[in-house]
């Protein structure tokens, strides 16, 4: 590792946690009602008799930005998975069918007007629809892929690609069909967004972080190994079977209930492990953790925008996830052509 490389790693490690951490204080104290810093403290701990200051931190914004952190991290998580899997920068979770499967199921649950049901919890019959019919075009792209040789990650793109392009024309036919208020929800599903935000969605997405953030050390060498190519891990003593069929697993499982509890939104999952991939490098021992610590602090910092650029108006999320990253993005792919 050349000096360049391990003083870029130092510089993420301390730059990214406390970007982090400011991110999550902006989206508590910042929104459509101001409080004062004295509030703002009392609120966060529970001093005092709580009151509307309260009730606004406790009960909206706090919830929200634990669903905001949850959600980036996972999607940045599962898209350095998959990046390293498929051994293309270009790769996110919506190129294995997850997304769009997700997104059909719930505009489906939207069209049979279960928006508002509960059937699990706090989760709407909506986000349960999405979290299965993501796991069930994730399952039926494995499938196809899958042959006595082994899982065919080339297979696994197309098919991939045909699931998001049938889900894609489905959805434009009940779009097409759908009355003025069902293509407003749905539409406004499809664009993503944190405004349904609670603990139990906040917790459910932490838990299925914590899974993800858990794995890190096994796969992390296995990804790094696998850059090399399936015969040299193979070689090396990978089970690439095994490792493929995990990966799937979980990447299926983080990106289903990201999709379920915020709806879908792009960008993350694609372009944050790229910026931190040309940032600090490759390896991903220190990309995963590095990119789930990026990812949310860019959700945090999207959603905050959301709520307060033309409060008490909220822009969708995903619109400013794209607005904010792409021309960071592009900044970086400037400086950095030599290195790609």
């Amino acid at each position: 590792m050349t000096v360049a490389r391990i003083k870029a790693l130092n510089i993420a490690w301390w730059l990214l946690p406390a970007a982090l951490a400011l991110s999550f204080s902006a989206a508590v104290a910042i929104g459509a009602v101001y409080l004062s810093p004295s509030q703002l403290i009392a609120a966060i701990s529970g001093q005092g008799d709580g009151g509307l200051a309260g009730d606004i931190v406790q009960v909206i914004r706090l919830p929200r930005a634990l669903l905001a952190a949850g959600v980036g991290a996972v999607l940045a998580i599962c898209g350095a998975m998959l990046q390293g899997l498929f051994r293309n920068p270009l790769a996110d979770p919506s190129l294995i069918g997850v997304t769009a499967g997700a997104s059909l199921g719930a505009c489906l649950a939207i069209l049979l007007g279960a928006e508002v049901a509960a059937a699990f919890g706090s989760l709407p019959v909506v986000s349960i629809a999405a979290f299965f019919s993501g796991l069930l075009a994730v399952t039926l792209v494995y499938k196809v892929a899958k042959s006595i040789n082994g899982t065919s990650v080339a297979t696994m793109l197309l098919m991939g690609i045909a699931v998001t392009a049938f889900s894609a024309s489905l959805i434009g036919l009940m779009e097409y069909f759908a009355d003025n208020d069902t293509l407003r929800r749905m539409s406004l599903w499809l664009m993503g967004g944190l405004d349904a935000a609670s603990y139990p969605r906040a917790f459910l997405v932490l838990a299925v972080l914590g899974v993800l953030l858990a794995s890190m050390s096994r796969f992390g060498t296995s990804l790094n190994v696998l850059l090399l190519g399936e015969s040299q891990a193979r070689h090396l003593g990978i089970d690439v079977e095994r490792v493929k069929t995990r990966l799937i697993v979980l990447v299926a499982a983080g990106v289903g209930t990201s999709v379920a509890v915020a709806g879908s939104i792009a960008f993350v999952g694609l372009v944050v492990p790229h910026i931190v991939r040309l940032w600090v490098g490759p390896d991903h021992r220190q990309l995963l953790p590095l990119s789930a610590l990026a990812g949310a602090s860019l959700l945090l910092v999207s959603d905050t925008l959301a709520r307060t650029i033309i409060a008490p108006v909220e822009i969708p999320v995903g619109l400013i996830t794209a607005l904010i990253g792409v021309p960071f993005f592009v900044s970086l792919l400037r400086k950095s052509r030599g290195a790609i």
